[in-house]
């Protein structure tokens, strides 16, 4: 059985859906507990009228599946450490509350940890929603790779984008705990900082069948991942010095961080409050080994490069309102 954790912040906009996608699945031996992180919105009293309905039209075991834990805000990484620390079943899964899951998704990941019980993670394809369009998201594996088991670090290097995102991760609790969980002080990042020290101690099965729906669509301020500087203690690629030994023996690793750091630390880089911090990690990077637009980049004056970005930033801007006028 699973122990479905969605954990809730001023998401009301998206919440009934996330749960409609979680009580319609075609696998029903599951818990749904949905952790308020002390929303400021009326997401619980949607979440509350939702299901008092479906007991009015007679689904009287739905009081039974799903749960609700209130706590003040404390950040999505605690909420689902604590929705985590609440469950009653040792197969764990994950969705956000402005995503959601296809109606086969428990029935696939159940079909997955059956033919892999030594996997510690496992995880499945998923759409990338943008603009109303769904995308199969790229994944770094062979077009005809089914199922099994994966290199998660090389996976995820040759494309990088997440061979396992929160929606469709399923975890082990006694691994969760084994590893503490998330970390409370990441507010971007905190599931990759676990996949990666799982990975690096366990296996981790893959299902290359897109089963969930990744919500690009949402408000931009709701959106983890987004163009805001979070602080280097708040940001992942800040904060995985303790993984600089794993880096001198496990190649893949070393290139995945590298190709990860490059990619994520220009912003940082152009900002002067934040320069010496992304200077301090891009030192660590073997650029031999990088692309050499990247190299030419970084090598060029910083100046140019807040020019471009801007620029770029602004056509970002004029395209996303050229397609909002469109649709």
């Amino acid at each position: 059985m699973f122990s479905v954790i969605i954990p809730l912040y001023n998401k009301a906009s998206y919440i009934e859906k996330a749960l409609k996608s979680v009580l319609n699945q075609s696998f029903h031996d599951f818990e749904v507990i949905i952790v308020n992180d002390g929303s400021t919105d009326n997401g619980v009293l949607i979440v509350d009228y939702f299901l008092r309905k479906l007991q009015q039209e007679g689904n009287h075991s739905v009081k039974e599946h799903v749960r609700i834990i209130n706590q003040p805000n404390m950040g999505v990484a605690m909420a689902r450490n604590n929705g985590v620390n609440a469950a009653k079943y040792d197969l764990i899964a994950f969705l956000d509350a402005d995503d959601w899951w296809h109606k086969h998704y428990l029935a696939e990941m159940k079909q997955l940890i059956d033919a892999y019980p030594d996997a510690a993670l496992y995880g499945a394809s998923y759409y990338q929603v943008k603009q109303g369009r769904r995308t199969k998201a790229p994944i770094g594996v062979a077009p005809d790779f089914k199922m099994g088991f994966i290199d998660y670090c090389q996976v995820y290097a040759k494309t990088l984008c997440m061979p396992i995102c929160t929606d469709t991760a399923v975890i082990r609790k006694s691994v969760f705990t084994e590893e503490n969980g998330f970390k409370p002080n990441l507010k971007l990042g905190e599931d990759f900082d676990l996949w990666v020290r799982v990975a690096l101690h366990h296996q981790v099965a893959f299902l290359n069948k897109p089963l969930a729906y990744y919500n690009h669509d949402v408000d931009r301020v709701s959106r983890g991942v987004s163009t805001k500087l979070y602080l280097p203690e708040e940001h992942y690629i800040f904060n995985l010095g303790y993984l600089e030994s794993y880096e001198r023996i496990n190649e893949p690793l070393k290139n995945l961080l590298d190709a990860l750091r490059v990619y994520v630390l220009l912003p940082y880089y152009l900002n002067l409050s934040t320069r010496d911090a992304a200077l301090h990690e891009l030192a660590k990077v073997d650029w031999a080994h990088q692309p050499l637009k990247e190299r030419i980049r970084y090598r060029s004056p910083i100046g140019l490069l807040q020019i471009q970005q801007r620029v770029m930033q602004l056509g970002s801007m004029a395209k996303q309102a050229i397609k909002r006028v469109v649709k």
